[in-house]
């Protein structure tokens, strides 16, 4: 094999590598859950105004979104049926809490398997003038199928000031190894007041 043809397989291998990576790069994209881009799964209960939604999520995957006695859930599966049996579907925050609308997908190629999302936990300790409670943020890292869906990992938004880069980096690192109802959630960065709200027990 002469010195050139050496060169051309070694740049060969290399561009192959590259191609590989790149295949292999995670991404994000992001979705809604506001009311208007959902359905409404039956009608809110005008006695404690619980409601429900199914909201179009990546790769065919659906969104569930269930509040009641202000406290909401977020689960994901094929179907709505199938994200309300979830583990993430059983999970309530004590406080008084709610999520914000938008979704971060991260994955690989059109796969995702994880999601992110802001929360708000109402702070009791924290009143407003009003006497209501202060709310404190905090990102939920979920898993996604194949297996079960359930939170990988919680970032205090304000203890942290680059808490959506540990979130992503916690969701790449943890969520498709994580298995639900052995691994305990993850605590990542430094531990705020939005985390030990969401914790109590």
């Amino acid at each position: 094999m002469n010195h050139i043809t050496r060169i051309g397989l070694a740049a060969l291998t290399i561009c192959v590598g590259l191609t590989s990576a790149d295949a292999q790069s995670v991404s994000s994209t992001y979705t809604s859950t506001a009311p208007k881009d959902c359905r409404q799964v039956g009608r809110a209960s005008e006695l404690d105004g619980s409601t429900t939604r199914a909201c179009p999520g990546r790769n065919g995957l659906v969104v569930l979104v269930a509040e009641d006695d202000l406290r909401e859930i977020v689960s994901v599966g094929r179907n709505r049926k199938q994200a309300a049996e979830e583990p993430a579907a059983k999970v309530w925050f004590a406080p008084f809490n709610s999520s914000e609308t938008t979704i971060e997908w991260r994955a690989v190629g059109a796969k995702p398997f994880a999601i992110i999302q802001r929360w708000h936990i109402a702070d009791n300790g924290d009143p407003d003038k009003q006497g209501r409670p202060n709310t404190k943020a905090m990102l939920v890292v979920t898993r996604l199928p194949p297996g079960p869906v359930c939170h990988v990992a919680y970032v205090d938004a304000i203890a942290n000031p680059t808490a959506n880069e540990l979130a992503r980096k916690a969701a790449d690192d943890f969520a498709r190894g994580f298995t639900c109802g052995k691994d305990e959630v993850k605590i990542v960065g430094t531990r705020g007041r939005a985390v030990e709200l969401a914790t109590m027990r």
